[in-house]
């Protein structure tokens, strides 16, 4: 046999016995956030948002400041201002006291409390699904820029930082 004809049957053989490639998934990226309730609207705030979620804490009551400044709480040792989100934002609450929680956001080493009506645990959402949100009140507009669609429906991510950082929101005295 010639030597090309030979490597020609090896060449066959090896097509033959080979195993199949491995089958090439295409990786998806995730966007993670804590889903929340406020005034019967479903949001996400991101996961980098978020220090920790609490029960509602006991507080102290501030005098002179707003209706949405709950009091100060004592948490592990550091004082944290608790404010109504819900109330600062002129929308009413639409859960009872049990289900309400706590979202703790850190910023420059200061703790804010923010009252929310309920947590909805962890939410993950594939960032090709990231859209405009539609029909929303204008309470909330100004700290949503965009949300993400899962399941038929739409989640906004509520920008809490961008809350924090607003002169609304740093306005608390009466």
């Amino acid at each position: 046999m010639h030597p090309y004809a030979q490597l020609l049957n090896i060449a066959e053989r090896s097509r033959r016995n080979a195993s199949a490639l491995p089958q090439q998934v295409e990786a998806v990226s995730y966007w993670r956030g804590v889903g929340f309730m406020l005034a019967g609207q479903t949001f996400a705030a991101d996961m980098i948002d978020v220090a920790e979620i609490l029960q509602p804490p006991r507080l102290t009551k501030v005098p002179g400041v707003r209706s949405w400044v709950l009091g100060v709480a004592n948490v592990r040792g550091r004082m944290v201002p608790v404010m109504d989100l819900a109330g600062l934002l002129g929308m009413p609450s639409k859960a009872n006291w049990r289900s309400r929680r706590v979202l703790v956001v850190e910023q420059d080493d200061h703790l804010t409390g923010l009252l929310v009506d309920a947590v909805l645990g962890m939410q993950q959402f594939a960032v090709d699904r990231r859209i405009d949100v539609s029909e929303l009140d204008p309470a909330f507009s100004k700290f949503v820029e965009h949300g993400f669609e899962r399941d038929g429906r739409e989640w906004p991510v509520f920008q809490l930082r961008e809350l924090i950082r607003a002169p609304e929101f740093l306005q608390i005295a009466v």
